[in-house]
Order: C-alpha cells, then sequence, then structure tokens
C-alpha cells in the first residue's frame, strides 16, 4: 500500500506533447488531415465489427461518418487522441487516447484503443502502451495510470495483464453502452510498479529480440517478470 502522506504534492499538468517517438512507433496528436485517409483504411479494414465491439462508437458506415468522428475526436482534449503511426510507411495504423485526465490526483486512463489489422498484437501496439505510460510516468509524474474494459472483452483484458496492469476489480453496472449493461473490469499501473514494467518492456523492445520478420523470440511475460 502507498505511504499516505505526499511530501510536496502539487497537481501534475495535463499532456501536452504532440510527437511521441519509439524505435518501432511514432505517436502523433491526431489530425483530421494527416491521418483520416489512414485511419478509415484501418477502421474499416476487415474484422471492423469485432475491433469495434467494445468501443463506446460503432465502426463508420461511410466516410461521412467516419469524417465527422474524427473531427470531434481531433478537437477534444479529454479524450486526447494520438495517431499510432508505422515509421517505414509512414501510414496511421491506429489510434489511442489518454482520457479521465485528472492532474490534481496525479490519475490518467489509457482508452479508446483501435489498434487495426496491421499492428495488432505486434511490437508497434506494444511500443504504443509503453510511449503512452512512459510519458505519463517519467514526464508528466503521474501517480497512476489506468486501463478499463467491459467486463466481457477478454481480449482487452488478456492484454492489460500482459502489459503488466493489476487488475483491481469489476464495477458492476457501471454503464450503458450501445444499449447494453457494461460491467467495467478495471487495471492500473502505479508510479511504484513503472520502474520494473519500464525496464522489461524496454528489453523486450530489443532489436535482438525479434527476427527478420518481426517476430518475437521471447515473451514480454519473460521480461516483465524480472524488470
Amino acid at each position: 500500500m502507498a505511504d499516505p502522506e505526499l511530501q510536496g504534492w502539487t497537481p501534475r499538468p495535463r499532456p501536452d506533447a504532440p510527437v511521441l517517438e519509439g524505435s518501432w512507433c511514432r505517436l502523433e496528436r491526431l489530425d483530421p488531415n494527416r491521418h483520416g485517409d489512414d485511419l478509415f483504411a484501418a477502421s474499416t479494414a476487415p474484422g471492423a465489427e469485432e475491433r469495434f465491439r467494445y468501443l463506446f462508437e460503432p465502426p463508420p458506415r461511410d466516410r461521412g461518418d467516419f469524417d465527422a468522428w474524427i473531427k470531434r475526436a481531433a478537437a477534444g482534449a479529454d479524450p486526447l487522441f494520438y495517431a499510432v503511426i508505422d515509421p517505414v510507411t509512414g501510414r496511421a495504423e491506429g489510434r489511442q487516447a489518454l482520457m479521465r485526465i485528472t492532474p490534481e490526483h496525479g490519475v490518467i486512463e489509457i482508452g479508446s484503443i483501435l489498434w487495426g489489422p496491421r499492428i495488432a498484437r505486434t511490437r508497434i501496439a506494444t511500443e504504443a502502451l509503453h510511449l503512452f505510460a512512459a510519458h505519463v510516468f517519467e514526464a508528466l509524474s503521474y501517480r497512476r495510470l489506468e486501463w478499463k474494459c467491459d467486463a466481457l472483452n477478454e481480449p482487452s483484458r488478456r492484454a492489460a495483464l500482459r502489459f503488466g496492469f493489476g487488475f483491481e476489480g469489476i464495477f458492476r453496472s457501471h454503464m450503458v453502452v450501445k444499449g447494453r449493461n457494461r460491467d467495467t473490469a478495471w487495471y492500473a499501473i502505479t508510479d511504484a510498479e513503472w520502474p520494473r514494467l519500464a525496464a522489461g518492456m524496454r528489453r523486450w523492445l530489443e532489436p535482438e529480440n525479434f527476427d527478420r520478420n518481426g517476430r518475437q523470440k521471447r515473451p514480454l511475460r519473460d521480461f516483465l517478470s524480472t524488470g
């Protein structure tokens, strides 16, 4: 349990980095003009219904529907959306957001994640998560990064555990989403846990851990267990 006394605590700054650069991906503040074509393709690629199943919005019906969404998303400050860029191709292959931003408590959530089929379950997606977490804990000095999902969303729940988030429980009858009840599973990483997880993620992301086709040689859990 964390020490209840916080010496010299002050509210944390709000996120403001326009670009977060990694070895395998780049995160850029969402821009309809720069990212719209690529993200529309990623959002409507085969399997869209399943990718959007647990998101708050439905799959885009057409380009006009998508353009209305991306303009709203890019204009907001919370959620604060970023595009996930594959630097090899320069394409935006997904998006994610920092949301429920609470500077006075040092708490923030990663959510509204859509990693398209070209980057889902790859080192790009893992580094996209790592870049957000490193920015939250190392640049902004937040105390807590949250991951929340529908309790029925087993892929999201497995992903949270894979990334090192700790399971904290189920909030029953938490939301109504798309006309359905949602019980929400809560996960979090704290600032005390982050240094070990960060060291493990950075080791997993090293080029030596991947073959010429980008497949991992050792799974992330091997590195997170030792830091």
